[in-house]
């Protein structure tokens, strides 16, 4: 079956993205924003499935973990490695082809060696990314969106007194 695949993520001015296993910012409009384009669906009777590293998953804090309304996939060299209310994998196919006909879209949502695997993908169908208007303290960086997605389409954004954003949309 196949399926539309997604990355979607924030990255500040120098492709930053996070620092130390966590988002280096708190923008709570951009996690609504986040978990809106992850979990909606066309079909009602559909879920998305959501893939990320492990230590995406452990930034992810336990109350929220597993992230509510889709399915979770954790990506992990380590055999012994549970996770809690997802799915576990050792090879990125793996976790795309688990996805069954319960699954609309599939979103990679982190981090940078997860991005870096899935950017190489002929089969990615797009990019969501929130450009933050800052640069941050990062040590995590965001892989350079490949040239076959061309030039972005801007969906808008945000603007407050701490940081300015844009929801951009690279499309095949």
């Amino acid at each position: 079956m196949e399926h539309n695949i997604y990355a979607i993520v924030a990255a500040d001015e120098n492709n930053g993205i996070g620092k130390d296993g966590k988002l280096p910012w708190h923008i709570p409009n951009e996690l609504k924003y986040f978990q809106d384009v992850t979990t909606k669906t066309e079909d009602p009777e559909k879920q998305n499935l959501i893939i990320m590293g492990r230590t995406t998953w452990e930034s992810v804090p336990p109350p929220h973990r597993p992230l509510k309304d889709r399915k979770n996939v954790v990506l992990t060299r380590n055999p012994e490695y549970q996770a809690d209310g997802a799915e576990t994998f050792h090879d990125l196919d793996e976790a795309i082809h688990s996805a069954d006909d319960s699954i609309e879209s599939i979103y990679v949502i982190g981090g940078g060696q997860v991005f870096k695997m899935v950017f190489e993908r002929s089969d990615l169908t797009g990019i969501f990314l929130t450009q933050i208007h800052q640069s941050h303290d990062c040590d995590t960086f965001l892989p350079e969106i490949p040239q076959r997605f061309g030039e972005p389409k801007n969906l808008g954004g945000e603007e407050n007194d701490e940081v300015s954003y844009n929801y951009l949309y690279y499309g095949r």
